[in-house]
C-alpha cells in the first residue's frame, strides 16, 4: 500500500466546500474520517467525502462537532475502509479519550483481497494518530482492555451477523404481542455469545433512538432496520441485560456507562427482577448460571428468593426459578446458553435447559453461534478440551500457532505464565477450588501451596483479572467464566483423579472446597453422588481451559491423572 496522508479541515460549509472540490479523491474515492470536539468522536467512511460532509453538517447530532481528519490512500477500496473503520470505531470507543457517537448499524470481520497486507499497514495510520493525540494508548494496551473485549462495536463474524439478523425479525415480527416462547443463542465458549448479548441491546436502542434525518450507508449491516417504521414500533424499548456472575456483571456495567446510548442500570442481577412486565425484552447472559432454589451464598439472597417469589406469584412455591422470574419480568426474553458451563448444582438444572433447546429448535427460534473468537486454536482445540476432560482418545494435534503444554513442574509454569505476562499481559493462573480459601479471612495466609510455591486465591471478587496483584495470585472459576487472557495457566487440582483399574476420571470430594458446589438440596428433596458432582466439576475445567486466547498451560497435580492426561494428548 502507498503512503496514506490524513488531511484537516473545520467542521463547517465553506471549508467543506473548498476540500471537496481541490481534489478528484474527495468526490470519488473510498476514504475514511472521524469528526470531533474535545470530547465526542464520529468515525465514518464513504465514497464521496464531499457529500458525505455536507449530510453530516445537516444533522442536528453532529453540530457541536468543530474538526475533520480525512484518512486517504491511492489503494484504498471499499473493503478496506470498512475494515479500517472498523477498527478505528472500536479502538476510539476503548480508549476512553472520546466518548464515540456511532451507531450500532452493523460491523462484520469480513475478508477481502490482501486483507492481511492492508490491516500491516493500519499500524501506521494508528501510529499517526497516536501522534496527533487522537489514540491515546497503544493497541495492545487497548485491545487488553474489558472496554475493547465487550464493547457493542466489536465486529461480528458471519454466524453472529446472521443470528443478529434472524433475532430482530423475530423480535420485530412478534414486538406487540409476547413471544411464544423465549428465544436462544447456544455456542460452546470463546462464540461469543456475551458480545451478541451486548451488540444487541446498543443496536436496539440505537434503532429506536435514531434520527430520521440521518442518512446511513447503504451497505450498512443492519441499516434496513433503520428504515421507517421500526423506530416508531419500538418506541422507547425497555430492554434489559441479565447477567448472573457478579464479576462480569460489573464490568459489563463500565462498559455500559461509557457507551452513549447505554446506561450502566440496564446490567441487572436476576435478584433484580421482582416486577411482572417491566421489561420489553430481556437478555440473559450466561443463562445456564440462573438459579433454581437452592441454600443461596448469603441470607439476604435467600431472603430475596422469597421476596423475589411472592413479588411475581403471590407464593414461595419451590419449584420458581430466575428463569421464571425473567419470563415473568418481561414480554420477550433472549437467552444464551452454553450448557457444558454449568457449575453448580444450584444453577438451572440440565433437564430444564435441554427442554429450553428442544422448545426453542421446534418454534425456530434457535440461533447457533460455531466460529471460535476467542482461542486461536479453533473449534478443533475446544473439541479436544471436551475429550481430553473426558478421557477420550483424541486425533492428532494441530492448533496451528496456539500454545498448548503439559507442565510437569508447577514452578515453572508459573515461571511460564510470568514470562508471558510481561510480553504480552493478560495471562495468569486459575485453577479448579481443590483448595480452601484461609486468606479470605486472613490476608497473610497461603492458600495454595505446590512445589514450595506459596500462592493466595484471587483477592479480589470482581474484575479479578485487571486487579494489580492478579499475576501473582490464582483465580477461581467465579473470577474468570465470560472473560478472555492471552494465556491461561490451568491448575487441575486434588478435586480429580484417575482411577486406573477402570479408567475413569474420579471426583475426590473431601478436596472439593467450594461448598455452594457440593451440598445437597433438602429443599428440593435433592441429593448429589460423587458422579453429580463430576459433572459439575468438569465443566469448570472445560471453562478454565478455553479462557486462553494464545495459549493454555496445564498442571496437574495427581501425578497418575497427570501421566494419564499426558499420554492422551499426546496421540500417537
Amino acid at each position: 500500500m502507498t503512503d496514506f496522508r490524513i488531511e484537516h479541515l473545520p467542521f463547517d460549509k465553506g471549508a467543506v466546500k473548498v476540500w471537496s472540490e481541490a481534489d478528484p479523491l474527495h468526490a470519488n474515492w473510498p476514504v475514511v474520517y472521524t469528526i470531533e470536539n474535545e470530547r465526542l468522536i464520529y468515525i465514518g467512511e464513504t465514497t464521496n467525502a464531499g457529500v458525505r460532509m455536507q449530510q453530516h453538517l445537516e444533522s442536528s447530532a453532529k453540530q457541536g462537532l468543530k474538526h475533520v481528519r480525512v484518512i486517504v490512500n491511492d489503494e484504498f477500496n471499499k473493503s478496506v475502509c470498512l475494515d479500517l473503520e472498523s477498527h478505528l470505531i472500536r479502538y476510539l470507543a476503548a480508549d476512553e479519550k472520546y466518548e464515540v457517537i456511532n451507531g450500532n448499524h452493523g460491523i462484520t470481520d469480513a475478508n477481502y483481497f490482501e486483507r492481511d497486507r492492508y490491516r500491516k499497514d493500519f499500524d501506521g495510520i494508528f501510529d499517526q494518530l497516536f501522534k496527533e493525540g487522537v489514540l491515546t494508548r497503544s493497541i495492545p494496551d487497548i485491545v487488553n482492555s474489558n472496554l475493547f473485549k465487550y464493547s457493542p462495536y466489536k465486529a461480528l463474524n458471519s454466524d453472529q451477523a446472521v443470528a443478529v439478523e434472524a433475532i430482530l425479525e423475530k423480535l420485530f415480527d412478534s414486538w406487540s404481542t409476547p413471544a411464544a416462547a423465549p428465544m436462544v443463542v447456544q455456542g460452546d465458549p470463546g462464540t461469543g455469545k456475551t458480545i451478541v448479548a451486548i451488540y444487541l441491546v446498543k443496536l436496539l436502542i440505537d434503532i429506536a433512538k435514531s434520527n430520521p434525518e440521518d442518512a446511513l450507508e447503504s451497505d450498512s449491516l443492519f441499516a434496513d432496520f433503520f428504515q421507517p417504521g421500526y423506530r416508531e414500533m419500538l418506541g422507547q424499548p425497555r430492554v434489559g441485560l441479565v447477567i448472573p456472575q457478579q464479576s462480569l456483571r460489573k464490568t459489563v456495567q463500565k462498559v455500559f456507562a461509557r457507551t452513549p446510548g447505554l446506561d450502566k442500570n440496564m446490567v441487572i442481577s436476576p435478584f433484580d427482577l421482582h416486577t411482572r412486565n417491566e421489561f420489553d425484552l430481556l437478555i440473559v447472559d450466561e443463562a445456564h448460571r440462573l438459579g433454581q432454589r437452592a441454600n443461596q451464598p448469603s441470607a439476604a439472597q435467600n431472603k430475596k428468593f422469597t421476596e423475589n417469589n411472592l413479588a411475581m406469584f403471590g407464593d414461595d412455591e419451590s419449584s420458581w426459578t430466575q428463569l421464571d422470574w425473567v419470563a415473568a419480568a418481561s414480554r420477550h426474553q433472549l437467552l444464551l446458553i452454553d450448557t457444558a458451563q454449568s457449575i453448580r448444582p444450584g444453577d438451572l438444572p440440565i433437564e430444564k435447559l435441554e427442554d429450553l433447546l428442544t422448545e426453542s429448535r421446534a418454534q425456530n427460534i434457535h440461533f447457533r453461534l460455531a466460529s471460535q473468537m476467542r482461542v486461536t486454536g479453533g473449534n478443533d482445540y475446544i473439541d479436544f478440551v471436551r475429550k481430553l476432560i473426558n478421557l477420550e482418545p483424541v486425533d492428532a494435534l494441530d492448533f496451528g500457532d496456539y500454545d498448548f503444554r503439559i507442565f510437569e513442574s508447577f514452578a515453572e509454569m508459573r515461571e511460564a505464565i510470568l514470562e508471558k505476562d510481561a510480553a504480552v499481559g493478560l495471562s495468569r493462573l486459575v485453577a479448579g477450588y481443590a483448595w480452601p480459601w484461609a486468606s479470605r479471612n486472613d490476608k497473610t495466609a497461603t492458600d495454595i501451596e505446590i512445589e514450595g510455591v506459596e500462592l493466595q486465591w484471587n483477592q479480589t471478587p470482581v474484575d479479578w483479572i485487571n486487579s494489580p496483584n492478579s499475576v501473582n495470585e490464582v483465580g477461581s472459576i467465579h473470577t474468570v467464566q465470560g472473560y478472555d487472557l492471552n494465556y491461561a495457566g490451568v491448575v487441575i487440582g486434588p478435586d480429580l483423579g484417575f482411577d486406573a483399574s477402570s479408567g475413569r476420571l474420579v471426583f475426590n470430594r473431601d478436596s472439593y472446597f467450594d461448598t455452594k458446589g457440593k451440598e445437597n438440596n433438602p429443599r428440593l428433596g435433592l441429593t448429589y453422588s460423587d458422579d453429580d458432582l463430576l459433572e459439575y466439576v468438569k465443566n469448570i475445567y472445560r471453562v478454565l481451559l478455553t479462557r486462553g486466547i494464545r495459549g493454555t498451560y496445564v498442571y496437574v497435580w495427581n501425578p497418575t491423572l497427570r501421566q494419564r492426561i499426558f499420554n492422551l494428548s499426546r496421540p500417537s
